[in-house]
């Protein structure tokens, strides 16, 4: 190995390493900072999607009805609408109601799974947006022990 191969070598990586550090600023690009922000639920889904959602059966909101510790509470969203621009999960009596949002590339099937926290006894509503209109689905999950500070 000569001196010019271990330069090249040393170029690349660094330029590398920069893009990496530019990744999370494009993630980053699509966040939507009044929704995540907002302290009440109807504030956070307006700044999202414009307004309510209405319910549909075609949203599947998978929840536990008693969650034991509020820390680690396990939810799952999926739908079978056509055209799902995204997911997004509320957690209504939370400091900030907007615990989550999904993006659905095209062609992509609509199903998340995640763990949230929950500070107290609330209700969880996921809302799809699907060719230009937003559904939801909405359940209530019981905290015994709370998670966001309880």
């Amino acid at each position: 190995m000569n001196r010019r191969t271990v330069v090249k070598a040393i170029a690349a990586s660094g330029a590398l390493m920069g893009m990496g550090a530019l990744m999370p600023r494009v993630a980053l690009a699509a966040w939507n900072k009044d929704a995540f922000s907002a302290k009440d639920q109807a504030s956070a889904m307006n700044a999202l999607f414009g307004g309510s959602a209405e319910a549909s059966a075609n949203v599947m909101l998978k929840a536990p009805a008693i969650a034991e510790n509020g820390a680690v509470v396990p939810l799952s969203v999926s739908t079978d609408l056509a055209d799902v621009e995204s997911v997004a999960i509320f957690i209504e009596n939370n400091p900030t109601p907007l615990a989550a949002q999904f993006m659905v590339p095209a062609g992509t099937d609509a199903d998340f799974s995640t763990r949230v926290r929950m500070g107290k006894t609330t209700n969880v509503t996921a809302v799809v947006k699907a060719g230009g209109n937003t559904y939801s689905a909405t359940s209530e999950v019981k905290v015994t022990i709370g998670g966001c500070g309880g």
